[in-house]
């Protein structure tokens, strides 16, 4: 099999315009959350001034403060370390568990198949929101709880792309080939099946990124993600509101709202340029 990023795939990925910004825009991301704890270590736990509470944006306060007088940048920038935390392993956890039983369903099909085929459908039966909800009302709001049901969200989509991508390699020549010289059938899905299928859940994860950071936003907007002191884009949106403020004071709810579209965005686009790269049919 070819290189998942081979030279043809890099220059594909060049080419394109959305995979471009949306790599910018991931590393500038990336990058914040990485650094805000060297760059601007703030606790906003405790730095807050009741005097400069709800203050609008000026010098001193780039994006203004909130209710209880903290920086409103610090919080985003805290926040959005958070939001993506919750994404990268939310999508890590249902990518995992969703590619293993879409791994076992497509190659040994039968009863096995089936099961996992009825766990799909029930997930998939429930909108993913009320299914996140469910799962954090459960095990109580924390960001830990927000991985954890995000992350059962994504699984039965990698449960189908993975096991629709085994069906249709499972009989090709390659695979027979193996087959024929007694390969086990760890060593089929494992070395030969799985590195086949890379290409498609590459893309599949990072568009689940941006999914999951809206899912995460929305259940703490709801009070059921990050709880204080712990900032999180959605809990900021909800404080704003329940705090009455939200249209006195605009910059509370734009901020936040502005970083939660840009993360989104960011994956998305990301997403699309290495569907354009990755993708075999492609002719650029």
């Amino acid at each position: 099999m070819n290189n998942l990023f081979d030279q043809k795939a890099v220059q594909r990925f060049l080419q394109s315009t959305s995979g471009k910004i949306g790599l910018g825009l991931t590393l500038f991301i990336v990058l914040l959350s990485l650094l805000a704890p060297i760059v601007n270590p703030y606790n906003p736990a405790t730095d807050r001034n009741y005097a400069a509470r709800l203050n609008p944006p000026s010098f001193e306060h780039w994006f203004g403060t909130d209710g209880l007088g903290r920086d409103l940048l610090n919080l985003v920038w805290y926040g959005l370390r958070t939001s993506l935390v919750i994404g990268l392993v939310a999508v890590g956890l249902g990518l995992m568990i969703g590619l293993l039983l879409g791994l076992v369903a497509g190659y040994f099909r039968g009863y096995l198949e089936t099961g996992i085929g009825w766990l799909t459908d029930i997930l998939l039966s429930f909108p993913s929101i009320l299914l996140a909800i469910a799962v954090v009302t459960i095990t109580g709001p924390s960001v830990q709880s927000v991985m954890f049901a995000v992350g059962i969200v994504q699984i039965p989509i990698f449960i189908r792309l993975t096991r629709s991508m085994v069906l249709s390699l499972r009989e090709q020549d390659f695979v027979q080939t193996v087959r024929a010289f007694g390969a086990t059938p760890s060593r089929i899905i494992f070395f030969h099946i799985l590195p086949a299928s890379l290409a498609p859940l590459v893309v599949q994860a990072t568009l689940s990124i941006g999914t999951a950071t809206l899912e995460a936003a929305g259940l703490g907007f709801l009070g059921l993600g990050a709880q204080p002191p712990t900032p999180e884009l959605g809990t900021m949106l909800s404080d704003a509101f329940k705090g009455g403020y939200s249209l006195s004071s605009p910059w509370t709810i734009v901020f936040p709202g502005l970083f939660i579209t840009l993360s989104v965005l960011a994956f998305n686009l990301l997403g699309d340029g290495l569907r354009d790269a990755l993708d075999p049919r492609t002719n650029r």
